[in-house]
């Protein structure tokens, strides 16, 4: 009998499938944090539209010292720079995010390289079996008739 398909890259195909999975996990949780990240400016954002609500109502009063005036200012320059802060984590999470996307493409097109190199070897060496066994069919069949005939 014919031996059975064996491909020799087996190994390496299932650690590039491998490192494709891993990169799918580490692109799902880039989004989740770009997701946190989002998340975070917006509270930010509403922080900081709060303190300057607040600033506008104390001074809409009128009746503040020069202390309580720059405690707000503080507070306001605190909130915004934690806005600040929040975006330049949402522009890393983005950063991220885009690079693990394109460390998923290159770990998918390996895998799917490989997955096509195997499939085609096994075309080859179905090819083959099919070409050996017709051989034999044939020859027995040589073999048969040559007998019927003596």
């Amino acid at each position: 009998m014919a031996p059975s398909f064996r491909f020799r890259l087996e190994r390496v195909r299932a650690v590039r499938e491998r490192k494709e999975k891993l990169a799918q996990l580490e692109l799902a949780r880039s989004i989740t944090r770009l997701s946190d990240s989002q998340a975070g400016v917006r509270s930010a954002e509403a922080e900081v539209e709060s303190a300057r609500a607040e600033q506008r109502t104390v001074r809409a009063e009128g009746t503040v010292g020069a202390a309580e005036l720059l405690a707000g200012q503080a507070f306001l320059e605190r909130v915004e720079a934690e806005h600040r802060r929040q975006r330049d984590e949402l522009a890393r999470s983005e950063a991220e995010v885009a690079d693990r996307n394109q460390q998923l493409a290159t770990a998918a097109s390996e895998h799917e390289a490989l997955v096509r190199l195997r499939e085609r070897r096994r075309g080859e060496h179905n090819r083959e079996l099919a070409r050996r066994e017709t051989i034999f069919h044939d020859e027995l069949a040589s073999l048969r008739f040559h007998r019927s005939t003596a």
